[in-house]
């Protein structure tokens, strides 16, 4: 019964990691209706100005019959931009749909299994291991590993490659000390970054005009002071300190030797990768995305369900010095979580929690607090080749004398 239980799918905990392959889609859906909208927004708008000013101007016999005709060649070509336009929103939202599709139908096929032995949750767990490989490495700047492993899976429709070549091409322009592109995307999603209270706007414009005060220039100076009262004036309210160090930077140039710290943060080049990593916040916050790869998650939870506290005991695997031999000590560990590879990086997760335990009937308890059962023991010394009446502790691999155990279950 237990191992029915053990080995019993929890689709819940399973669609807790793949939510965010459902809601990028959906958030990508709504910013691409948003921005179909607002483009026949203000197409219509110029179009029934510039159509009613024809009309009344004809009627009026103001307007010339050459004119007429200009202005409707004005409003035909408007009106075909416009198509375009609403032509690539379309297309866009016909591949996420076509995306969401995918992503529904590979879902679907875990509600079908019930079991982790079912031979279809293997190749399952593999493909879902796949993706958070790629979204790993896209986050991380391997984009052409992604691109060729996404490739090679078959798997572009379960994968959001372009939206985080996108963030990598933006993240990449900060690193290398241009705000152009960073600034380009603020500008699109404008209303969404005031909602989320976000301040990325503001530092983008603070190092434009922090990199016109590094010329040190008469006429950068006054291009700075121009730039300043433009696009750093509007957020005094917001953050008047940040405003109030912006306008003392006049005085403090990064020439001056007995800069104070405070102002000489500012001219730091640690900025940029700063200002990439602000970015790449507002980035997935703004789509809904984890602040951490998936992958971190999953291993996570895997490490903490495994661990115990038996895990990081004073005793470590022992081999031997010699070059070319590798000789495991008899207290090595067969658990995953002890092993040189994923020790360190369990030590910071939380220990498993076990709803129902299982214990010997015969458990003895060593002198030095460990508990262990008889027939575990007798097989373990038996291993390691102890005299008669010895036995071994798993773990620390002290030796002590049958006669000093106690029982625990008397």
């Amino acid at each position: 019964m237990a191992d029915h239980e053990a080995s019993k799918i929890n689709h819940d905990n399973h669609l807790l990691l793949d939510q965010p392959l459902l809601r990028l889609p959906y958030e990508l859906l709504r910013k691409n209706f948003r921005s179909a909208h607002f483009t026949v927004e203000k197409e219509s708008t110029t179009l029934n100005k510039l159509l009613k000013e024809t009309a009344k101007g004809s009627l009026d016999s103001k307007t010339s019959p050459e004119d007429v005709v200009k202005n409707l060649d004005t409003m035909i070509a408007k009106m075909r931009g416009m198509k375009r336009k609403l032509s690539t929103y379309a297309d866009e939202e016909t591949r996420l749909y076509k995306q969401l599709d995918a992503r529904v139908s590979h879902l679907r096929e875990l509600s079908d299994m019930h079991s982790v032995e079912d031979v279809k949750y293997e190749g399952w767990s593999r493909k879902r291991l796949d993706r958070l490989l790629v979204d790993y490495m896209l986050r991380h700047g391997y984009n052409t590993s992604a691109q060729a492993l996404a490739n090679e899976r078959e798997m572009h429709d379960l994968v959001d490659v372009e939206t985080f070549l996108t963030m990598s091409k933006i993240r990449e322009s900060l690193e290398n000390g241009s705000v152009t592109e960073a600034l380009a995307w603020c500008n699109d999603n404008k209303k969404e970054l005031r909602k989320l209270q976000s301040n990325l706007e503001f530092l983008l414009r603070c190092q434009q005009y922090i990199e016109l005060l590094r010329i040190n220039t008469q006429s950068k100076s006054v291009e700075a002071i121009a730039h300043a009262k433009k696009y750093l004036a509007p957020f005094q309210e917001q953050y008047p300190d940040e405003v109030r160090e912006m306008a003392a930077l006049l005085a403090h140039r990064p020439t001056n030797k007995d800069l104070p710290p405070k102002y000489r943060a500012w001219y730091s080049p640690d900025r940029w990768s700063k200002l990439a990593s602000t970015f790449v916040e507002a980035h997935n916050k703004l789509l809904g995305l984890p602040t951490f790869p998936l992958l971190h998650t999953a291993l996570s939870s895997g490490l903490s369900a495994l661990k115990t506290p038996a895990c990081h005991g004073t005793q470590k695997t022992t081999s031997s010095s010699q070059p070319g031999h590798s000789q495991t000590s008899m207290t090595t560990s067969v658990c995953p979580i002890c092993s040189i590879e994923l020790n360190e990086l369990a030590k910071n997760v939380p220990y498993a929690h076990h709803s129902k335990s299982h214990l010997d009937n015969d458990l003895l308890c060593l002198p030095n607090g460990r508990v262990y059962g008889q027939a575990k023991l007798d097989e373990y010394a038996a291993k390691a080749g102890l005299a008669e009446g010895q036995v071994k502790d798993l773990v620390t691999g002290e030796v002590y004398s049958r006669a000093a155990l106690k029982k625990v279950f008397a």
